[in-house]
């Protein structure tokens, strides 16, 4: 699975951080990190983070 995330919407809201905190972080310069190809077994947690997005900049898609 693949996880991509539009940094021209992203804000750093991290909203994503809190709902799948396996995938998303924070660096320590407070810009967002994430796992672009994860293993199946997290996409509810990937799911949940691009529900959960305010400016909905996060896509989902089978490899």
């Amino acid at each position: 699975m693949k996880i991509c995330v539009d940094r021209d919407k992203c804000q750093d809201h991290g909203q994503c951080v809190i709902a799948a905190p396996d995938i998303f972080r924070f660096g320590e310069d407070g810009t967002l990190l994430y796992e672009s190809h994860v293993d199946e077994s997290l996409r509810d947690s990937a799911e949940e983070a691009a529900d959960v997005c305010p400016e909905q900049a996060i896509t989902i898609m089978d490899e």
